[in-house]
């Protein structure tokens, strides 16, 4: 059989077609479509702040996220992988703004914030600029995401702000008192707490314990998890979780793009 330029012409278009709509399994150095932008925060106490805004490509976002990093002397920054994975995937999958910077004095590939550590006081500034810029933006539905460090933060000072909720990952509970603990109770913004199995620090029945002056909290204990949430399984877990919370209607979450 003889086959024309015209068929192999189309034959050569379908097969382009076709590739182009093969689904790539997501891993862990995906990043999906967004508007991603660099930014910068400056706090009360005059300094600048490094950081990035990424916003659905397309749509409008329907609540957002500000990342609040793991403990800058251990090595925390912008960048932290589950913080870095929420920034490129969840603008395209869950159309969620997604703001994650550097605290005072924290190097990343984007840059240097101004300022030294503040033990998670001096801190206060930092996300103070940060919801700023939110309300700023005129972004939605504010939620804290804070990792280890970043929750301690976000129990120490969140409450000063207009937030839908916070989430912590992975809370050790080693700067945040009892008091503080305490005023979420009844406080309005809803406080999720995700703990792992065999976190290096705070564990789901010493976590339960400490918790218990917030009765209204959702308690998610993840089972085989670790404090550093290292896997994807782990990750699609936590970002699940986060989901669940700002745009439940797109989950489950899913394992391929497009």
């Amino acid at each position: 059989m003889t086959r024309t330029t015209d068929d192999v012409t189309r034959t050569a278009d379908d097969e382009d077609r076709e590739d182009a709509t093969v689904s790539e399994l997501i891993r862990g150095g995906t990043v999906l479509p967004a508007r991603r932008e660099e930014i910068e925060l400056h706090t009360a106490d005059g300094l600048t702040l490094v950081g990035e805004l990424a916003l659905p490509e397309e749509a409008e976002p329907v609540a957002t996220l500000v990342c609040l990093h793991p403990l800058p002397t251990a090595g925390g920054f912008m960048d932290s992988h589950v913080l870095r994975k929420a920034a490129a995937r969840l603008p395209a999958m869950a159309d969620l703004a997604v703001l994650r910077f550097n605290f005072r004095g924290v190097s990343s590939p984007r840059g240097t914030s101004e300022g030294d550590f503040g033990h998670g006081e001096a801190e206060a500034d930092d996300l103070a600029a940060a919801m700023a810029f939110v309300r700023e933006r005129g972004l939605p539905a504010p939620w804290l995401l804070g990792w280890s460090f970043g929750t301690e933060v976000a129990l120490k000072h969140g409450l000063e702000h207009e937030i839908d909720g916070a989430i912590l990952l992975s809370p050790p509970l080693h700067r945040a008192s009892e008091e503080e603990v305490a005023a979420w109770a009844d406080a309005g913004p809803r406080l999720v707490v995700v703990v792992p199995e065999l976190d290096d620090y705070l564990r789901p029945p010493e976590a339960e314990e400490r918790f218990a002056s917030v009765p209204e909290k959702e308690f998610v204990a993840v089972e085989g998890g670790k404090h550093l949430w290292v896997g994807e399984a782990q990750t699609a877990r936590v970002l699940s979780e986060i989901v669940a919370r700002l745009n439940p209607g797109v989950l489950p979450l899913p394992t391929h793009w497009p």
